[in-house]
């Protein structure tokens, strides 16, 4: 098939977006297909392509950090440009398949696929509804809960609109607490905070903006995630950590972090692990031509709770989405083809 990748894009997650389009890439010319590598928010957006088998992919390297805010306007404004009218606009009408590695921002927030749904254009992955209920934490834990997945108590904010709410107060004083935006991906702008000046320090240096936080107690147990595609939940992956949260640069730095799959866990428990992400995953929307990744951490006494579910989780060669294939048995090449028959069927 001719197949274009969307990758890189305007979200912090543009470095983590452009190793996993390179990688996505490289796996369907393995597989014969015709392959056009696209990221609509650079001067240039073609990045590579037409490419056939055998033509070499460039790799593309993760930052220890995130890309800052510096121009990221310039950005949002070339990727609104681009699949609004133009050249890209017009590979993707002319595409069998739209591969969207497109990690945060627009690629999981819903508002893309609500353009190539617009368009009658196919692509990889969940709909508009499933990612706009995945992406908003607050609102995705919300309607996780409704459904009777265990979740743990929280609050939102906004700093510099308002002071330290009650709820954030009180969830403080139970303990130490976890900040995180409300909307956002790879773990960025995510802390540990143990008192109040701690807390409106780091609410000073990552709510800015009008960036809204989720605020939500710190789980002292052991972590894990749970990749599910089409109807299948794959194997535990459990996340031992040598900080105490698993933040940006311990997801993408292998130094920060052992990642083990399948989990050294009991199988009951793993069994149910896998439950609770199906069940996750159809609670949120997400139909049987999708895939995502439901992340849970234990508390004080082991019991998992649902921390977030992960509309296009990252496809690079350190992610947890490709670890968890292998422990099924499958080739990174299997997983992206899986995920591009789902597409088609």
């Amino acid at each position: 098939m001719r197949i274009v990748i969307l990758c890189g894009g305007e979200s912090s997650e543009r470095d983590v977006s452009l190793a996993s389009g390179g990688a996505v890439a490289r796996a369907l010319l393995e597989r014969g297909h015709e392959v056009v590598l696209v990221d609509p928010a650079a001067e240039t957006p073609v990045l590579a392509g037409p490419l056939h088998f055998g033509d070499v992919v460039d790799e593309f390297a993760v930052g220890k950090e995130p890309p800052s805010g510096l121009g990221r306007r310039l950005l949002q404004e070339r990727m609104e440009g681009a699949l609004t009218a133009g050249p890209v606009l017009g590979l993707l009408r002319d595409a069998d398949l739209v591969f969207l590695a497109l990690h945060g921002g627009w690629g999981e927030d819903g508002r893309l696929q609500e353009r190539l749904r617009e368009e009658g254009i196919r692509f990889t992955g969940a709909d508009s509804t499933a990612c706009t209920a995945a992406w908003h934490k607050g609102r995705g834990q919300a309607a996780l809960g409704a459904a009777g997945l265990p979740v743990a108590e929280r609050a939102q904010w906004q700093p510099g609109i308002e002071g330290v709410p009650q709820a954030v107060r009180l969830l403080l004083a139970a303990g130490p607490v976890v900040t995180k935006p409300v909307a956002d991906g790879s773990s960025v702008s995510v802390h540990r905070v143990d008192s109040l000046a701690e807390l409106e320090r780091v609410a000073a240096e990552t709510g800015s903006g009008g960036v809204e936080l989720l605020v939500e107690p710190y789980l002292p147990g052991r972590e894990f995630t749970v990749a599910v595609v089409g109807d299948r939940a794959l194997p535990v992956v459990e996340i031992e950590l040598s900080s105490p949260l698993f933040d940006y640069t311990a997801k993408y730095q292998t130094e920060g972090v052992s990642e083990v799959c399948p989990a050294r866990i009991p199988a009951d428990f793993a069994s149910r692990l896998q439950e609770l992400a199906l069940r996750a995953h159809e609670a949120l929307g997400f139909g049987a031509h999708a895939y995502s990744r439901t992340d849970f951490r234990c508390d004080a006494a082991g019991e998992p709770m649902c921390l977030e579910v992960n509309a296009l989780p990252g496809l690079t060669a350190t992610s947890l989405l490709p670890l968890a294939a292998s422990g099924a048995g499958w080739t990174y090449g299997e997983l992206i083809e899986r995920i591009v028959d789902l597409a088609m069927s």
